[in-house]
């Protein structure tokens, strides 16, 4: 199911990325003035009320001129009027309204999209500085007093979003369809291997980066079963996005991965490994998802006897974060080993899926723990009291200890290798969850 969006708008300096911190929850935008430290990723998942969407932080360019500024906002205004469900504009109350404010407020008006108006750093609590009222000329509703730093405000600016959130209905697939996202820096191949799979143009295909605006499903069913295929446009690299609209490409990325129970992470055999290739897999990765390795464009490799096999061994030190994904090497132009992708995607649906006993679980612990004893330190032994399966998708084992901080990443690692050696879990990651109980050290 996709999530609605909300697309955060506003002149630089308003505190649109320190908002956007408030209501995810974390820091994922950088709010200082240090070169290069913003990270690449400007949207997350945000919760209110038990709802979820997307949020979005559209950035501020400091110009060296209004006339740039203004052109800024309005390239941000534009691609959140085409992409967004809801748009929150970002003002200050210091600053008063300013004429690039009223500006984009009139675009956003014309628009037709819901607006909310969010007054940003007031941050008394009580009465609402005077100077709000000002902000009622903007012409798109009430103001919300917020002050972004400190959070207040922020629940009614919330509420007022929910108003205007369309229904997220649960997708019309069924339950035993497989969703599977084909993700990967542009060019890769991603179309051409959806085109060949469903046998028609169902996707536009060409050389120019980019082609791909939209996330695109296609439903395909054969001998393996039901399959949604989601393509979506390339992940590139930040500093070649010149064109605003390109952010809410690589969103929709992402947002496929979130949807999907299984991702195609295209590497193309020409270029090879890539750091884009790498952020794609990562957050594939963080996301729980099972993964499968497409090498594309195979058929235009010079091969010996070794290739592939020295081709690969490369990958897995590149990928050596996810050294549970399996490869295939394909050709999405000729169909080359296309067909042994979906044996791959329903078994690496099925690990992510796999639900392990408490019983049996803790018969790999015993023989680990016996193996290798846990770690100690200054006297104090790491003891694992046991281990259960709490969810799926992926497998997430909670391991109660006398001393969480005694269980170190590499006896976690450890453990983790002992469970896939027993029981496989292909192509999926797995997560510990650490818990203390008591009993001290005895």
């Amino acid at each position: 199911m996709a999530l609605p969006i909300v697309a955060v708008v506003g002149r630089p300096n308003v505190g649109k990325s320190t908002l956007f911190n408030k209501l995810i929850g974390q820091r994922l935008s950088i709010v200082e003035d240090t070169p290069g430290v913003t990270r690449d990723r400007i949207y997350s998942k945000c919760e209110w009320r038990g709802r979820e969407f997307m949020v979005v932080d559209t950035g501020g360019i400091e110009p060296d001129t209004d006339d740039v500024i203004l052109a800024q906002m309005r390239r941000q205004a534009e691609v959140a009027i085409h992409r967004a469900d809801v748009i929150v504009l970002v003002t200050d109350v210091r600053c008063g309204v300013t004429a690039n404010d009223y500006a984009v407020a009139d675009m956003l008006q014309k628009s037709g999209k819901p607006v909310v108006l969010a007054v940003n750093k007031c941050d008394t609590i009580g009465e609402p500085p005077l100077e709000l009222y000002e902000f009622y000329n903007l012409g798109i509703g009430e103001p919300f007093p917020i002050s972004s730093q400190h959070g207040h405000g922020t629940g009614d600016m919330l509420d007022e979003i929910l108003k205007y959130l369309p229904e997220t209905d649960a997708e019309d697939y069924d339950e035993d369809c497989i969703k599977v996202a084909v993700i990967g820096k542009p060019n890769a191949g991603k179309s051409s291997l959806i085109n060949k799979i469903a046998g028609e143009e169902r996707v536009i295909v060409s050389d120019i980066a980019g082609t791909t605006r939209d996330a695109t499903d296609t439903v395909v069913e054969n001998e393996q079963g039901k399959f949604v295929f989601i393509d979506t446009a390339g992940i590139r690299k930040k500093s070649r996005i010149t064109e605003r609209v390109e952010h809410f490409s690589v969103l929709r990325a992402y947002m496929a991965v979130d949807r999907a129970d299984v991702c195609i992470i295209m590497i193309d055999a020409q270029t090879g490994f890539t750091e884009q290739d790498s952020k794609v897999a990562g957050y594939a990765h963080e996301q729980g998802k099972a993964s499968i390795i497409a090498v594309n464009k195979w058929d235009l490799i010079e091969k010996d006897t070794n290739t592939m096999k020295e081709f690969q061994e490369k990958l897995e030190k590149d990928f050596s974060f996810m050294s549970y994904v399996p490869f295939v090497f394909i050709s999405a132009k000729t169909g080359q080993r296309v067909n042994k992708l979906f044996e791959m995607i329903h078994f690496v649906a099925n690990q992510n899926a796999i639900r392990i006993s408490t019983g049996t679980l803790n018969d790999v612990l015993a023989y680990a723990t016996t193996r290798v004893q846990p770690p100690s330190d200054k006297g104090r032994r790491l003891k694992i009291y046991y281990m259960t399966q709490v969810s799926t998708k992926p497998p997430t084992f909670v391991t109660f200890v006398n001393r969480a901080d005694l269980f170190h990443f590499s006896y976690q690692r450890y453990i983790e290798n002992q469970i896939r050696t027993t029981f496989g879990l292909t192509g999926t990651p797995i997560r510990f969850v650490i818990r203390e109980r008591g009993g001290g050290d005895q």
